[in-house]
């Protein structure tokens, strides 16, 4: 177990985690992990534009926590996404993967879920669904 997830030991906690049984080689691992980097790149897009694509986000998420185990997801979440929080709460929130607390990311102690706001546009859009 990895006591304080950082960038310097992301891949390693990420292949300690990853749960793919169909996987059979690195690139499919890296892949999945670049699914994180996909997300932001969305939500970057609906801060700037508007645009929200929420049904192919939720798609990565789903994918993302069949592959990886749930807790420590949710940790590498919040290691790469910690500016886009808002954002993406409301997406764990409906997958009900989010806990309390999220314990030792870039520095030891925790952060307590419920005070991290929701984005209203992507809550409205959620409920479409």
């Amino acid at each position: 177990m990895i006591p304080v997830l950082d960038d310097s030991n992301f891949l390693l906690y990420a292949a300690q985690n990853y749960d793919n049984p169909q996987c059979h080689s690195t690139e499919e691992f890296i892949e999945d992990v670049r699914r994180i980097k996909y997300i932001k790149k969305l939500l970057t897009r609906y801060l700037e534009s508007g645009d929200l694509k929420e049904r192919l986000i939720l798609n990565h998420f789903i994918i993302l926590n069949n592959v990886f185990e749930t807790g420590a997801l949710v940790r590498m979440l919040f290691l790469k996404m910690d500016k886009y929080l808002p954002q993406i709460k409301p997406f764990l929130l409906l997958l009900n993967i989010l806990p309390e607390r999220i314990q030792n990311v870039k520095r030891e102690g925790f952060v307590v879920t419920d005070t991290i706001g929701l984005d209203s546009g992507i809550v409205n859009a959620l409920r479409q669904i």
